[in-house]
């Protein structure tokens, strides 16, 4: 490894002994200030030399997004056929030019300067020169401290591992666990940032599951790797991960997703200010739909009073209606009732003439109507 990586040792020493130089002119040359901030420009020019590289893997995130719903249906077309499958899938990342190696770029990339200042670190431990760093390099950054913990102590190093390092247990053990505990935590926002705000939830695919994995993934790995870390590649992995937080908040507010919910925010910041041109009959089409909305009138809410009140409202006026039809059909009656009083009149008019024909017309008026049937033995 040490022969493989040795150019890298020695351009990472290089490059945070120039830091150190120039920081010593500010801070103690042996000061954890001025060595802790040589690891942090460390990352700074690291990630600015990857920049091209993390804007190449934003674009191939997204477009790996707009090809999730083809993919999909390329696996259910070929599902037994693993291998016109594989060839589907890659006359289709070249008619698209997406690269699904591309979102992995950044940390490829940044892997072998990990490991380097990983080794550089160690070697500063050991107390073994490495690189550019002589001898009285390597005493002044044994002596420096972050926080009351050495630059090259680990978690789980021993006691008298730390004590000749100049430090105590209790603060090696509390600096690196809160450094694990920002480090996972920034992983997590970042990777939870990307999937609520920069991803179209209107398409579900698996890659959104994946990514929704990898948010409780990663954060976990930096947890049960980060034990095993120096506190110097600690501060160098915070910084990242700050760095790359950063970074991407700029990108998803410039330039996020189609569909996704920074998109709509970025349109409603747009049109706010004029900026946005929009096309005459979207714009027609949303008036229409807004002047319809505010025309349109919801019926007040009522108390329970009220309510009570207009239901007995209600109810007396369906009384009267009632009263109404039946005082008009009374008088129909009226009128009806008015002739059999007559006839009755009649028939005690007859009577006093003659009472056999009186009676008969008083009966017949009485039985008017429907008549009980006579018994077969009366006839």
């Amino acid at each position: 490894m040490d022969t493989i990586l040795g150019p890298l040792y020695i351009a990472v020493s290089w490059i945070i002994v120039q830091f150190h130089s120039f920081y010593s002119l500010i801070f103690d040359r042996d000061s954890g200030a001025a060595w802790g901030l040589s690891i942090v420009s460390l990352v700074v020019l690291i990630r600015i030399c990857l920049i091209p590289l993390f804007v190449k893997q934003i674009k191939s995130t997204r477009n790996m997004q707009a090809l999730q719903p083809k993919m999909k249906a390329i696996q259910e077309r070929y599902k037994s056929d693993k291998q016109r499958q594989s060839e589907e899938m890659m006359k289709l990342y070249k008619e698209t030019g997406t690269n699904p190696l591309s979102s992995c770029l950044p940390i490829l990339a940044q892997s072998p300067f990990f490991i380097s200042l990983y080794q550089v670190l160690n070697h500063i431990a050991e107390n073994r020169v490495v690189g550019v760093i002589d001898q009285p390099l390597l005493e002044s950054a044994q002596k420096a401290h972050i926080f009351g913990a050495p630059l090259a102590a680990k978690f789980v190093d021993s006691a008298e591992k730390i004590q000749s390092l100049g430090a105590s247990v209790v603060d090696v053990r509390v600096v690196t666990v809160i450094m694990i505990i920002l480090m996972s935590a920034s992983q997590f926002y970042t990777q939870r940032q990307l999937m609520t705000k920069n991803v179209d939830l209107t398409v579900k695919t698996p890659f959104m599951q994946q990514q929704k994995m990898l948010m409780y993934v990663f954060p976990i790995m930096f947890a049960v790797f980060g034990i095993n870390f120096p506190v110097g590649v600690l501060v160098y992995w915070l910084t990242t991960n700050v760095w790359t937080m950063g970074q991407q908040m700029f990108i998803i507010r410039r330039n996020p997703t189609p569909g996704s919910k920074a998109f709509e925010e970025r349109q409603e910041r747009l049109r706010a200010a004029g900026k946005l041109v929009e096309d005459p009959a979207e714009v027609a089409a949303k008036q229409a739909v807004e002047e319809a909305r505010q025309n349109r009138q919801q019926p007040k809410r009522q108390t329970k009073s009220k309510r009570q009140t207009g239901g007995a409202a209600a109810g007396g006026a369906q009384n009267r209606t009632r009263a109404g039809s039946a005082s008009g059909g009374s008088g129909s009656g009226q009128g009806a009732a008015k002739k059999p009083s007559l006839e009755k009149k009649d028939a005690q008019e007859g009577k006093g003439k003659g009472g056999a024909s009186g009676s008969r017309t008083t009966k017949s008026g009485q039985r008017k109507g429907q008549q009980r049937p006579k018994h077969p033995t009366k006839k």
